[in-house]
């Protein structure tokens, strides 16, 4: 495995890009072929399924270890949620949300992983600023002003066009962008705003032998 320790945007967030991630990718591909996709809650736009029992088991130490350089986060690991999943949901069948970059949690310690399994790399992951307030991450003292900012754009601009982003908008400019790649793991911090950059021409089949396979995990590090 190698790992770079990089950071993101002005605010010099923490970024670690782990390549050649997984030992037995190519295993891991496969189980994927096999396994029940659903379709997926909590916003994500696309399908779900669950992951061999081992993969947690082989890949948290290298987190564990990753998260401790990178975030200063030597306490236990605690998995929040971790499942294959492939964005699949057409683009005029998102939700406003789905439309906008996010975050998946307001406090330090929550982490986000993204492990990307589809072989001919492609579409990564992007990470925003907010124009009208400047922020790049949301925590709990700033939730408050950045949804209602948010709120107020959209009640007077009107919703962001039918698509997922894949760059800067009227609202949001990207600060950086990872190319997937087969076997390459990304870990960030969970309030960081982001978005899957996928891509106009993207294939969103929900098939994992066709479409955008990743394993995505969020923990919680003490």
């Amino acid at each position: 495995m190698k790992a770079a320790f990089e950071t993101i945007g002005d605010e010099a967030q923490p970024l670690v890009i782990l390549d050649d991630f997984a030992a037995g990718v190519d295993v891991l591909r496969k189980h994927a072929m096999t396994a029940t996709f659903e379709p997926a809650l909590n916003h994500y736009p696309g399908v779900r399924a669950g992951l061999p029992s081992g993969y947690l088991t082989d890949q948290l130490p290298l987190i564990a270890a990753a998260a401790r350089q990178a975030f200063g986060r030597a306490g236990p690991v605690r998995v929040i949620d971790a499942s294959f999943s492939i964005v699949s949901t057409p683009v005029d069948a998102l939700s406003i949300a789905q439309r906008l970059p996010h975050v998946d949690a307001f406090t330090p310690d929550r982490i986000a992983l993204i492990h990307y399994l589809f072989p001919e790399g492609g579409d990564g992951t992007a990470f925003f600023r907010h124009r009208a307030t400047g922020f790049e991450t949301i925590d709990e003292g700033r939730r408050e002003l950045f949804f209602r900012h948010l709120e107020t754009e959209l009640r007077y601009a009107g919703p962001p066009p039918a698509a997922y982003v894949a760059g800067d908008t009227p609202l949001f400019e990207c600060t950086r962008s990872v190319a997937g790649r087969y076997n390459r793991a990304l870990l960030y911090r969970s309030g960081n705003l982001h978005s899957g950059a996928i891509a106009a021409d993207a294939i969103l089949s929900p098939d994992p032998a066709e479409g955008r396979l990743t394993i995505t995990g969020f923990f919680s590090i003490g």
